[in-house]
């Protein structure tokens, strides 16, 4: 059975790596709905936030356990409990405003949440595992 969305909206199943940056920043907000289970687990980001915010889109989120160890609420992500948050952010929110929370989450993911800080991370990891092993 194929869900039905109002004329305003798109689901869009998969973009090619190539055009994440191109697809995110065509966007005024891009809206990261979590899949329950993900939910129910907490501290399950999707990939879709660290690509939106590396891109600089601001990202209207629906809440799960952990996402406030990876963004500040209101500053570098906008927190949707209700339908009706979604259209506040989106009727109220000034361009400049909307712009600075993009830059700010931009400035998070890049400065705090790159490959390459979570390999230096699993290093660190692995070296804490094999001092408690020996």
């Amino acid at each position: 059975m194929q869900t039905r969305y109002t004329y305003n909206i798109e689901r869009i199943d998969h973009q090619p790596h190539a055009q994440h940056l191109w697809f995110y920043n065509s966007q005024r907000f891009t809206l990261n709905v979590t899949r329950a289970d993900m939910i129910r687990a907490g501290y399950s980001p999707s990939v879709r936030l660290f690509e939106a915010a590396a891109c600089g889109t601001p990202i209207i989120s629906d809440r799960f356990f952990g996402l406030d160890t990876i963004f500040d609420f209101g500053t570098e992500i906008l927190i949707a409990d209700r339908s009706d948050d979604i259209l506040r952010y989106l009727q109220e929110i000034p361009e400049n405003e909307r712009i600075a929370i993009g830059d700010r989450a931009r400035t998070r993911v890049l400065s705090q949440h790159t490959a390459a800080h979570r390999a230096v991370q699993l290093e660190g990891y692995i070296l804490q595992l094999a001092t408690f092993l020996t």
